[in-house]
């Protein structure tokens, strides 16, 4: 462990220059007196740093000292090379550096981790994009990258969801984040933490003032804010369903983001009871995807709306002809053309 620490020290040394003493022991999870003995000891084993006292003192090498020593394990090698999908670091600009960086960073490992390293990265692919999410609206990070970047404020014309007038706001940028293949923007408004997502961005401009981000709050913090208001705000509306069981593992992933706790699942009978919260009645419409594989017991505004929509939807299809050229086809001879509906469209493979 002490190894481990001298060389965290070292590495942090030489990128950052002076480091006071307390914010190396607040980062290494140490006392001060043990970053001093830690200094010490790089001292004496010929590393040049020293230590200055005061209010603008702190912890220095001697200026032109470089260490090639990474001190990286095999496992953390391997980590290096686990990479998220190329499209993020596309979207950002940063693929040609990425490569780049990679093949550096192979130059200097030690010789024994190399295979290790170069295999996981032909092995491991992480995609971060859902499955079946169908075309997305084409993003402009460029405008957004540069003002995270340059540390200014943004002017934004923005339209949100659902509605088909664009707003203007003016926002203190903290970062921009990828969930799930889609792109966000962190920012404040008036002080207080928001999410804007990129694709909603009708046009950004970099102002000239600098952003006025909260004192002490970084990228993740407001992120964590964020994330929590959108995954804990309170439902308000149960809805209680029964699930065919060979249909559960998918009824569990479409609507994992809904389900208010486990199915009650005794492992006998045809169907399956379960929970779900929603905010109003008409987001409970999610459950016609599954058509008569799901049933709604309660409460009985819901199994209302859902029949009026199932009604609206038979409507509009009622005594239509299939248009000419749809793909369709009567090939068994019956004379009825009908079009073959798969069980899910959503989803991954079962």
């Amino acid at each position: 462990m002490k190894s481990d620490r001298l060389l965290s020290i070292l590495l942090l040394l030489q990128t950052r220059g002076r480091v006071p003493a307390r914010e190396l022991a607040d980062r290494l999870e140490v006392s001060v007196r043990t970053v001093y003995r830690d200094i010490e000891a790089l001292s004496a084993a010929g590393v040049p740093v020293y230590a200055e006292r005061g209010r603008h003192g702190g912890i220095e090498l001697l200026p032109g000292f470089r260490t090639d020593v990474t001190g990286l394990t095999a496992d953390e090698s391997r980590a290096l090379f686990v990479l998220a999908a190329q499209g993020v670091h596309a979207a950002l600009g940063l693929d040609a550096a990425l490569g780049s960086a990679l093949r550096k960073v192979m130059a200097a490992l030690p010789a024994p981790h190399r295979p290790a390293a170069e295999v996981t990265s032909r092995r491991v692919l992480v995609d971060a994009t859902r499955w079946r999410g169908g075309p997305r609206q084409a993003v402009d990070l460029d405008t957004l990258r540069d003002a995270v970047f340059t540390d200014r404020r943004l002017k934004l014309r923005y339209r949100h969801s659902g509605q088909s007038e664009d707003r203007t706001y003016t926002v203190d940028p903290y970062g921009l984040v990828a969930k799930a293949g889609v792109w966000y923007l962190v920012a404040d408004r008036c002080g207080k933490p928001r999410l804007f997502r990129a694709d909603r961005v009708r046009s950004a401009t970099v102002l000239d003032a600098p952003a006025r981000r909260r004192p002490g709050v970084e990228l993740a913090d407001a992120w964590e804010v964020l994330r929590r208001q959108i995954e804990e705000r309170p439902g308000g509306l149960e809805v209680t369903v029964r699930v065919r069981r060979d249909r559960l593992g998918m009824f569990q992933r479409i609507a994992a983001g809904s389900l208010a706790g486990p199915p009650d699942d005794d492992g006998t009978g045809e169907w399956v009871t379960a929970r779900l919260s929603y905010g109003i009645v008409r987001e409970a419409r999610q459950l016609l995807a599954f058509s008569d594989n799901v049933e709604v017991v309660s409460p009985p505004e819901v199994r209302a709306e859902l029949a009026e929509a199932a009604a609206a939807v038979t409507r509009l299809y009622a005594g239509k002809a299939a248009p000419e050229g749809d793909g369709t086809s009567d090939a068994d001879g019956s004379g009825v053309v009908g079009p073959v509906i798969p069980r899910s469209s959503a989803g991954g493979p079962g």
